[in-house]
């Protein structure tokens, strides 16, 4: 695959809507920004479309796709129904990082969004650019992130390049996105709303929006320990046993049962991975700074070049050839906006190994740590 991939830069991204929405219409792939991160889209109607999505990025095709609107209202020409349930989370959410996984008209989309699955995730994004491009383009655009498949998201233009120039007809630049992880992916079942995965909209944000409506479904033990074993099965390292225990802490995926997780994209395969490997130390903070150091250490004495991602707390403390200060530790949304981009920044300065420290779950927090998790490929101990 060698195509010539089109560029709009940011001072000219508005010039260059009506070129990348004439692309799109025309069955082509575009990569454009939201408030998340960079997604590439297509046609969600045409199977060629979608099915160069998939190509440009090398995903499998059993992992859904979100359908991308310009208005909350379209969303009643993809799917069969939508209840009340929903109906508040759409009134309270969008535009924003929530998306909503509902059943699908029979034709509305192409099989290969949904992955032959009856229902289709769809968001309004919090975007100008992105809500004029899909208004213009005419058409529902899929679009997962925009980035080679595993590798991590790309929150600017610049990344979207990297992985994919070359490979798709263009690069809409909106300049560096806002949430910096994927929006939040919700489904409700018999009035209960479960979180398949965690993203921009939090838990808390959830209950608040839907108080005396329904429920946010609380993750049990098992699918802590399912979240772990598909972390570790998906990059072939460890076992279980040799994971640190979690305990009574709440897993950053608070979704339904197993067999609900393929509704949802990134949680069946392993995401956001940089090319050297990847260690995150958990526990109490009092504790994090000695274990951090010393893997860091161990990975140095062994010929490694050392990255560790630190809260601003511990960074001056550190010694490893590189240290990210990723923002305060009660400030988890400052290290899930540049999370992608550090690690992207890892691998252009030849880092083989990644210690980082976890943050508390609760808040934007838990995004934080689903994607660390992702990323760490399930390579996880606790601070002692």
């Amino acid at each position: 695959m060698n195509i010539e991939t089109k560029y709009w830069p940011a001072e000219l991204s508005r010039a260059g809507i009506e070129e990348a929405a004439a692309a799109i219409a025309a069955g082509g792939v575009v990569a454009f920004p939201t408030e998340t991160v960079y997604g590439l889209g297509g046609d969600a109607r045409s199977t060629e479309a979608v099915g160069r999505i998939f190509a440009a990025k090398g995903r499998p095709s059993d992992n859904p796709l979100i359908v991308h609107l310009a208005h909350g209202a379209s969303v009643a020409g993809l799917v069969k129904e939508i209840g009340a349930v929903e109906a508040a989370l759409m009134d309270a959410f969008w535009p924003g990082p929530l998306t909503l996984v509902l059943p699908v008209r029979e034709g509305a989309v192409s099989p290969l969004v949904t992955a032959g699955l009856d229902t289709v995730a769809v968001r309004v994004p919090a975007h100008d650019l992105a809500r004029e491009l899909i208004e213009r383009a005419g058409c529902p655009i899929a679009a997962p992130s925009a980035n080679r498949s595993g590798r991590p998201s790309p929150t600017q233009a610049r990344h979207v390049l990297e992985d994919l120039n070359g490979r798709i007809d263009g690069v809409l630049d909106g300049g560096a996105t806002g949430v910096g992880v994927e929006s939040t992916v919700v489904r409700v079942v018999d009035g209960m709303i479960h979180i398949l995965r965690p993203g921009g909209v939090t838990r808390e944000q959830l209950r608040d929006a839907v108080v005396g409506l329904a429920i946010v479904a609380e993750e049990t033990k098992e699918e802590v320990r399912a979240e772990r074993r598909a972390a570790t099965a998906a990059v072939g390292v460890g076992t279980e046993a040799s994971l640190s225990s979690r305990g009574e802490q709440g897993s950053s995926r608070s979704s339904a049962t197993d067999a609900e997780a393929p509704r949802s994209p990134g949680v069946k395969y392993a995401h956001y991975a940089p090319q050297g490997e990847m260690l995150l130390v958990t526990g109490a903070f009092e504790r994090l700074s000695s274990t951090v150091q010393a893997q860091a250490r161990q990975a140095a004495d062994a010929g490694k070049r050392v990255a560790v991602l630190s809260c601003s707390e511990h960074a001056a403390g550190y010694r490893a050839d590189i240290v990210y200060d990723c923002g305060p530790r009660n400030e988890p949304g400052k290290a899930a906006q540049t999370l992608y981009a550090t690690l992207r920044e890892c691998d252009e300065q030849g880092v083989d190994y990644i210690v980082a420290e976890g943050y508390p779950e609760d808040g934007i927090g838990a995004a934080l740590m689903n994607r660390l998790r992702k990323a760490s490929g399930g390579r996880e101990i606790e601070a002692r």
